[in-house]
Parts: structure tokens; C-alpha cells; sequence
């Protein structure tokens, strides 16, 4: 038998993490975790402990509250919220944030 030998190429180190990054299941982790440190950094410890889970589906942010009044009140500076998200992030990913 005789063995094959690869050969490599050498690659920057960041080239190969941003081709790893790129694929899309990587992608929608690390979007995930993007969108949940800017939930936590804009809206602050008090509204964080009152929060569920958070969610990223497509375009839409699911957020559930474990305080029905904290939801109500969120409901009404729904934009303003998205708003924040989107500038902590960078990009308009979200485009509707659904609070329960």
C-alpha cells in the first residue's frame, strides 16, 4: 500500500476562520449569540433577569419575559428597541421584534 501525501497550501489564519465563519449553521450560531449580548448590553440587568429566552428566527427577534407588566411596557418602545439592537449589531438583521 502506498499512502498518499496531501498537500496544503499554506492559508492566513484569518482567511480559514472567515471561510469556517461563512458557512451558514456557523453563521446563524454566531448571529445568535451576537443578538443575545445585544439584548443583554442595551436593555441592561434589570430588564435581563426578567428575560426567558431570545431567539433569532430570519428576521424576526422572539423574546419571552417572564413579567407580563415588563412586556407591556417593552411593547411601547418596541421601535425604539429595535432600533438600539440594530446600531449594537452593526446591520438591520432584525426587522420585528415579537415580545410574550
Amino acid at each position: 500500500m502506498s499512502a498518499k501525501k496531501r498537500s496544503f497550501d499554506p492559508q492566513p489564519l484569518r482567511n480559514v476562520l472567515k471561510d469556517m465563519t461563512d458557512q451558514p449553521k456557523i453563521k446563524k450560531g454566531l448571529n445568535q449569540i451576537r443578538v443575545q449580548e445585544a439584548w443583554k448590553n442595551t436593555m441592561g440587568h434589570n430588564v435581563v433577569q426578567y428575560t426567558q429566552s431570545i431567539q433569532l428566527r430570519g428576521e424576526v427577534l422572539h423574546v419571552v419575559l417572564t413579567s407580563s407588566a415588563l412586556t407591556e411596557e417593552l411593547r411601547y418602545g418596541q421601535e425604539k428597541i429595535l432600533a438600539h439592537l440594530n446600531h449594537a449589531l452593526g446591520s438591520e438583521e432584525i426587522k420585528k421584534i415579537v415580545l410574550r
